[in-house]
């Protein structure tokens, strides 16, 4: 495959996933502000902004975080590449570029869901419209990920569009607990925090699978347990970077066993999950164990455009 090809096949998998990783981030936020305060509300907002990579962004252009500011920039703002709207234009821009290795109903999803959203204005998603305006967002996002499990050849293309995909749910999994860490490491049990908690696994789309898998109340140790460590979980960080490694294999094994580094980097991750135990990643500082594996992600991420897609 060239590499413009797979890089175009990568992206559009970061690309959609990150849409609808906004979108459920932006839902959650709406509702645990309604929940809030004064400051409560808008640190739901700041939390959901760092969260996304986007703070920075957004304070050189606000300054103060205010709901209202917030939503827009997560969803139109054209200089933010972490936009919904913005996703999806870089995703369809991909996925045009590789018009023939798509299948006819994942473009069609694709082109479809660029001109549901393109022309979106404030009315569209601003107050009591948010919740309609992200499950649209969501349905969109599952109807081409569907597409692509169903009618996709199994093939490098597949294989990159999964790629993509699966690196990027790591990373918005990683970033959706460091930005909670605090409220996962203290084990005060009130009902702020429990409404905290029901918050971080809706992020996930994981509340029901906690209570299928531990049949508990909520509580924080196993919340960690289940989006660091258990398998089960398909948003998991120990799935998604197994996802990682078993598309990388499977590529090099259709290249002729060509391995690299972003092979190595990937076992080593994976495996450090696999083998890891939640009391040792706690005792070090779970903030401090997330943001090296943000860390380790994103050279993961680098690594793998250097190898395959410049070749280095």
């Amino acid at each position: 495959m060239l590499s413009r090809t797979a890089d175009c096949l990568f992206w559009l998998g970061r690309y959609t996933e990150r849409a609808a990783n906004v979108a459920r981030g932006l839902n959650v936020a709406w509702r645990m502000a309604g929940l809030g305060t004064g400051d409560a509300r808008g640190d739901e907002w700041r939390r959901l902004l760092i969260a996304t990579g986007c703070e920075p962004g957004f304070t050189a252009r606000h300054g103060a975080v205010t709901p209202e500011a917030a939503v827009d920039f997560l969803v139109r703002e054209p200089g933010n590449p972490s936009g919904i709207l913005s996703c999806f234009a870089a995703a369809r821009s991909n996925g045009r570029q590789v018009r023939t290795a798509l299948t006819v109903d994942m473009w069609s999803a694709l082109n479809e869901s660029w001109s549901q959203f393109r022309d979106a204005g404030e009315a569209d998603f601003q107050g009591e419209r948010l919740p309609g305006f992200i499950d649209r967002v969501r349905e969109r996002v599952l109807l081409f990920n569907g597409a692509a499990q169903d009618t996709m050849l199994r093939g490098e293309a597949f294989l990159f569009v999964q790629l993509g995909t699966a690196l990027e749910r790591a990373d918005n999994t990683a970033r959706l607990l460091d930005v909670k860490a605090d409220l996962l490491a203290h084990g005060t049990h009130g009902a702020a925090e429990y409404a905290q908690w029901q918050a971080i696994l809706q992020s996930a789309s994981a509340l029901r699978s906690y209570h299928w898998v531990f049949r508990d109340r909520l509580d924080p140790a196993k919340i960690a347990e289940l989006l660091i460590l258990r398998p089960e979980l398909p948003r998991s960080l120990l799935a998604c970077h197994a996802r990682v490694g078993e598309v990388l294999e499977a590529i090099a094994a259709g290249q002729g066993g060509r391995r690299g580094e972003c092979h190595r980097l990937a076992g080593e991750i994976a495996a450090s999950l696999r083998y890891g135990r939640l009391e040792d990643i706690l005792a070090g500082g779970l903030h401090e164990w997330l943001t090296r594996l943000i860390e380790r992600t994103a050279q993961l991420g680098s690594a793998i455009e250097a190898f395959y897609i410049r070749g280095e």
